[in-house]
């Protein structure tokens, strides 16, 4: 019988991913057996997915096959759904099947958190994987077909998207570029087209540099969107939205992009958790679970002030670096290193040319700041695939 360790990653988003690639590089012949579990066979850039949402960009430029990034002598994969988290068993049950593992790596992505606004989670869509965006573009092109149909029925060029934190804005404003040739395809006329963007903080892009705001949402307004800001969403129904005291805003579509919890399968796992996250050591470990680590949206972290870091691309895939690097310590009785989130800066797009950003300590407007939204993106593409997927894909992003 075998006595390498077998370590389990449970997701191929930006912490599983970075994790994986780390051991794969790190780890000698035989030192441990790893395996990556995935529901889908390919990886995708959340970061990316506001373009195909809106319908400016493909799919198929905001995804990668998981073959294409790891080496498959040095880690499995395999492609299946989560079903159960059994700790006290050190097992891990697939949709078919079950794996046992000595190290726990738990990486498996968000869900929307809806905040117990009514109707939110049946009638709005939301922006979370590559299927989602394909239904929320196919969607909007559906209404400009159906407004041709019914020409009294103007919520169908009515337009909602519920919060205007980093993922909110950025549709917005794909979505304000999109809207126009839409309208000149289905030969509707621009002015009947509504797009709304609703936050329940007094600004949009909470804890954000206010004159980057300012600037963001200047050129998005005259780009066509409007803003409610401080204003709640109170239900959302099949037929719009309830906000304020009362006001109702048709809209055939409603797009959320106002929250993300943890996962349901860690609660259930009987792990401790705070709206589906787990307050890591600093090691990125569990509480009470030392051979369980958790990265990503599952996570839980708080920064120097005492706040959480907002689950960001950015800190999921410095959590793989050190997530591995603690794997590989573990299994050589070496020490732990401690997590330290280094900010690298932060990028926000508004749509074609244009974006704002936070870098090197200075701000960054316009199309400047798009060409280092994009410079951002062409690194991570070279970080998990080298030269080859940056020639392939970096034209795209």
């Amino acid at each position: 019988m075998s006595n390498i360790p077998k370590i389990v990653i449970l997701g191929a988003g930006y912490g599983g991913v970075l994790t994986a690639l780390r051991l794969q590089k790190e780890l000698n012949y035989n030192e441990a057996d790893v395996t990556l579990v995935n529901k889908h066979d390919y990886h995708y850039f959340t970061t990316h997915l506001h373009m195909p949402a809106a319908g400016t960009d493909k799919t198929e430029n905001a995804r990668v096959s998981i073959s294409k990034l790891i080496d498959e002598f040095k880690i499995d994969f395999v492609k299946s759904t989560v079903v159960q988290i059994r700790t006290q068993d050190k097992k891990v049950i697939l949709e078919d099947g079950t794996l046992s593992y000595d190290y726990l790596v738990i990486g498996l992505g968000g869900e929307p958190e809806t905040f117990g606004i009514p109707g939110m989670l049946e009638n709005a869509m939301n922006i979370r994987s590559i299927n989602s965006v394909r239904l929320i573009r196919e969607h909007i092109e559906y209404q400009f077909a159906r407004y041709k149909r019914e020409p009294h029925r103007t919520d169908y060029l009515t337009f909602v998207v519920g919060g205007a934190g980093f993922t909110g804005i950025e549709f917005v404003g794909e979505l304000a570029d999109r809207l126009p040739e839409l309208c000149k395809q289905n030969d509707v006329d621009p002015s009947l087209v509504k797009l709304y963007n609703i936050e329940a903080a007094p600004t949009a892009l909470p804890g954000f540099d206010p004159e980057l705001v300012e600037y963001a949402m200047q050129v998005l307004t005259k780009k066509g969107v409007t803003f409610r800001i401080g204003t709640a969403i109170k239900e959302c129904t099949t037929e719009g939205v309830i906000v304020g005291d009362g006001e109702e805003i048709k809209a055939a579509t409603v797009v959320w992009a106002a929250g993300v919890r943890g996962n349901r399968l860690i609660e259930e796992a009987g792990i401790e958790t705070m709206r589906g996250r787990v307050k890591v050591d600093e090691n990125l470990r569990v509480p009470g679970h030392e051979n369980i680590y958790v990265v990503g949206d599952n996570s839980l972290m708080f920064n120097p002030e005492g706040r959480p870091y907002p689950p960001t691309a950015q800190i999921a895939m410095q959590q793989g670096v050190t997530c591995a690097h603690n794997l590989v310590a573990s299994i050589r009785n070496q020490p732990l290193k401690k997590f330290e989130f280094k900010n690298k800066g932060t990028v926000a797009s508004l749509g074609k040319g244009e974006a704002i950003g936070l870098a090197f300590g200075k701000k960054y407007k316009g199309g400047v700041a798009a060409l280092l939204k994009k410079a951002i993106d062409v690194r991570y593409l070279y970080i998990i695939g080298g030269l080859p997927l940056v020639l392939r894909k970096g034209k795209f992003l």
